[in-house]
């Protein structure tokens, strides 16, 4: 036997992609594997042990279909793809999620599906249940809200809300991130699974959770009517309103469901009651129905019944798991409790360090002024003193000049009443040469009016000799008077004359010479009064000045 006959022949294989709501996986299956091969495949790679609630889901000419367990997977109609991809979806929801949702890998598949069906508008949610559910998101996704590293815009890039409620509303994002903060700082405290229960546990309660809508008809020309199925049965809607049932069957009350091509018949338990038919579009929706009511039928059945071993351990692992995340997000809650406590006892010392740092370096500026200040007040007290030892020598100079100017007024004061008296006897000298001087011009006046009259004399004495003269010697004989007799008439006046001359030029020259010496005194006096006024000048500038230094 060759080699390559010794080795083991490789089946063949090929690929497929898985894609649940968060993550995408890739596989090598068998040819010859069946649906629930790469189910639990899947559901390995997952982690997941409640695998009852889940399946593969695939679009084939545009309808949504699940593969079936039973069934090798080439064998089904699937789309020819490489890798074909399936999507991991919830397939069967559960009547209470905190009872029967274990695991937190499931509880997370399921929070994360219904989260999108929300937003997909999918499942109908009033704008008030949105924003809560969008707080309870926002805590699975970052904790605890912390208003320092939580900062306004922090929430720009997540959904959150349908569009539909965004369109309804007219307020802008940084509104609707307000609302949903204020409602996210209040769950304080709550842990990621829990945040997450706690959203589909509100989630369970509106009208479209975990309910498949297929079109109806009660006659096979009319589509009128949804048909419904869920955890709960089997409800009849109107075409317009998926919210109130016009009809409900709970499995409990339902005996048998059938078809028969394209119709569905479904049989109450109670014998007496109206069967309930209804055609479908197709065969194959026919067929998901049936597929949907028998998985969600044998998951209320098995509600019911006791638990199995599996689920037993299951719920016990589930409640161990709980206690000891209960525990240990106690001692987390103690812990961060602990640390905020250090970190604000931290922040406590670090403020107070900053303070006690902030007045220490206050205290250094402060002191530093002193310093400066101290510094200043010395050159200051050392300027002060020198101009006090200046304003001293100035007040001893000021007192000097004071006595001087003391002495200098007193001697002013007697040079002033000296030089009063001066001018007193200045103002009598003055007086008296005025009247002398009046005087001297009367008595000039009389000597011209004297000499007037002398020289009227003289004239009239020459007229009068004249006349004599001329009465004792005729006209006629005027030449031959003797001569003797004539010469010594003429002697004789002439004597007259001379001495009459004599006197008046005596006169005049006295005249004259006393009118010199007048305007000499005169001169003089002048002088002396200019002489006199300047020193009286000059002692009331000296007054003033003394009048300034006092």
């Amino acid at each position: 036997m060759s080699i390559r006959g010794l080795k083991k022949k490789q089946p063949k294989t090929f690929k497929v992609k898985i894609i649940t709501v968060d993550a995408e996986m890739e596989f090598s299956c068998e040819m010859k594997w069946k649906g629930k091969d790469l189910f639990d495949l899947v559901c390995r790679a997952l982690g997941l042990r409640e695998t009852w609630f889940f399946g593969l889901q695939y679009t084939i000419k545009g309808m949504c279909t699940w593969l079936k367990m039973d069934k090798k997977v080439l064998d089904q109609e699937i789309p020819k793809e490489d890798p074909i991809s399936f999507h991991f979806l919830a397939k069967f929801y559960p009547e209470k999620v905190e009872e029967e949702l274990l695991q937190e890998i499931t509880q997370h598949l399921f929070f994360l599906q219904v989260k999108k069906q929300i937003l997909d508008e999918e499942i109908y949610c009033s704008p008030e249940a949105t924003v809560l559910l969008a707080s309870y998101a926002v805590q699975a996704k970052y904790g605890d809200y912390d208003p320092n590293f939580h900062e306004p815009g922090f929430l720009a890039h997540d959904e959150l809300l349908p569009k539909r409620v965004l369109r309804q509303y007219q307020l802008t994002a940084e509104m609707w991130e307000e609302k949903i903060t204020a409602w996210y700082a209040e769950h304080r405290g709550i842990a990621r699974d829990e945040a997450e229960m706690n959203y589909l546990k509100i989630a369970q309660d509106l009208e479209m959770y975990g309910v498949n809508y297929f079109p109806i008809a009660q006659n096979k020309n009319h589509t009128d009517l949804l048909l419904g199925v869920d955890a709960k049965g089997i409800h009849i809607y109107s075409i317009n309103n998926r919210f109130s049932p016009n009809k409900s069957f709970e499995w409990s009350a339902i005996r048998n469901i059938s078809y028969s091509e394209k119709e569905l018949t479904i049989k109450p338990l109670d014998k007496k009651a109206e069967v309930f038919k209804f055609f479908s579009s197709q065969l194959k929706v026919n067929k998901l129905i049936l597929q949907l009511c028998i998985g969600n039928h044998d998951l209320f059945m098995r509600r019911r019944k006791v638990d199995s071993i599996e689920i037993q351990q299951m719920k016990a692992q589930a409640r161990e798991e709980k206690a000891r995340k209960k525990m240990e997000n106690q001692r987390l809650a103690r812990e961060k409790q602990l640390r905020e406590e250090a970190e604000r006892a931290k922040e406590e010392l670090e403020r107070r360090l900053f303070q006690l740092e902030d007045e220490a370096r206050q205290a250094n500026e402060a002191l530093l002024r002193s310093q400066e200040a101290a510094e200043l007040l010395a050159e200051k007290a050392q300027i002060a003193e020198e101009e006090a030892k200046l304003l001293a020598q100035n007040a001893a100079e000021a007192e000097q000049e004071r006595q001087r100017l003391e002495i200098t007024a007193l001697k002013t004061k007697e040079e002033k009443r000296l030089m009063e008296q001066k001018m007193r006897e200045a103002e009598l000298i003055a007086v008296k040469l005025v009247k002398e001087s009046d005087r001297r011009a009367k008595e000039a006046e009389h000597l011209k009016q004297d000499l007037h009259e002398a020289r009227e004399a003289e004239r009239k004495a020459k007229q009068k000799l004249l006349d004599i003269t001329r009465l004792n010697y005729p006209h006629k004989y005027p030449q031959y008077l003797p001569t003797d007799t004539r010469d010594a008439n003429f002697d004789k006046g002439s004597i007259k004359l001379d001495l009459k001359d004599i006197d008046l030029k005596r006169l005049s020259f006295e005249i004259e010479r006393e009118r010199l010496d007048y305007l000499e005194k005169s001169r003089k006096f002048e002088d002396r009064l200019k002489e006199l006024k300047s020193e009286i000048h000059a002692l009331k500038l000296e007054e003033k000045q003394s009048g300034l230094y006092s």
